[in-house]
């Protein structure tokens, strides 16, 4: 329970910091929600989407999960999706994966981890269609760092797939889809992709096709 009290202090003493600085501060944020980024990562502790960008409540929508998938048959995700576009008409789409993510690690394994395999079996497409790339890497850690990364990719193409995305971009340029890596030993992003708004533009991604990150 100690732990737990914990974080009830904390609140309560970002409440006061906060008050105290602009007593009108949280009366004016429940007024209502202009996000111009829907966030999509890891449910990874270590990946707090706001500290990392340094961003502040009201500023990011934020969508996580384990591996930061985006797949067609995820009825939350794709909710997220829909509502961070049509309804709050967010600018920008940042699909973030991180260096020592536990489900890419996972999914690089031998053993069986339960339920999450179900998941993970999207990862493990990314590997399977990467083979003759990642087989040329001899360093662990880079073929690690590779399958994070080429899994980014992946998912700003199924983005790109996404009827809601196609539709938005039926009317316009708007959502911009990035792909970004969170370097979780040194606390950088890294771009991977930017930009990307249309879908010629992510059918060159697919990680199907295994481009390297230069060539994106």
């Amino acid at each position: 329970m100690e732990n737990y009290r914990r974080l009830i202090e904390n609140n309560r003493r970002w409440v006061a910091e906060l008050t105290a600085a602009d007593p009108g501060y949280f009366s004016n944020l429940a007024i209502k929600q202009e996000p111009q980024f829907l966030f999509i990562g890891c449910s990874d502790s270590r990946v707090p989407a706001e500290l990392l960008t340094g961003t502040h409540p009201g500023e990011l929508f934020v969508h996580r999960n384990v591996a930061n998938l985006v797949l067609p048959s995820d009825l939350n995700a794709m909710s997220v999706l829909q509502y961070a576009i049509e309804a709050l008409r967010v600018e920008h789409v940042i699909v973030t994966g991180h260096f020592e993510c536990g489900g890419v690690r996972a999914a690089l394994g031998d053993t069986t981890n339960g339920l999450v395999d179900h998941w993970l079996s999207h990862v493990r497409n990314v590997v399977r269609w990467n083979q003759r790339e990642l087989d040329a890497i001899t360093d662990e850690r880079a073929r690690f760092d590779r399958v994070v990364e080429l899994n980014v990719l992946e998912q700003i193409y199924h983005l790109s797939e996404t009827p809601v995305v196609q539709k938005a971009w039926r009317k316009g340029r708007r959502p911009m889809l990035h792909g970004l890596v969170y370097d979780i030993r040194e606390g950088y992003l890294r771009e991977l992709v930017t930009g990307i708004d249309s879908e010629e533009a992510a059918e060159r991604l697919s990680s199907r096709r295994a481009p390297t990150a230069a060539a994106v």
